[in-house]
């Protein structure tokens, strides 16, 4: 999976702001963590769910299953809006 190219990123004091450009079927605007930050750097090349996971456990020190917790419902918010390629 990939971030989808219609999506642009931007880091602002520690926030995700995840803007959709004209063709990218949703309107509105994703605004979000560090923690999504760091999953949709991740989505910048192809990478699997498991790899998402994988990394963020050896950036943050937090349980094994909030963390996949908190990956699959941020997966799942990207797809909701088409934000990802898979």
């Amino acid at each position: 999976m990939k971030l989808n190219s219609n999506f642009i990123v931007h880091q602002a004091g520690g926030n995700t702001i995840i803007v959709p450009t004209a063709s990218a079927g949703f309107s509105g605007v994703v605004k979000g963590n560090q923690t999504l930050g760091s999953i949709v750097n991740l989505l910048q090349r192809e990478v699997t769910e498991a790899e998402i996971i994988s990394t963020m456990k050896a950036i943050y020190d937090a349980p094994e299953g909030l963390i996949e917790g908190d990956v699959r419902k941020a997966l799942a918010e990207l797809r909701s809006i088409g934000a990802i390629d898979e």
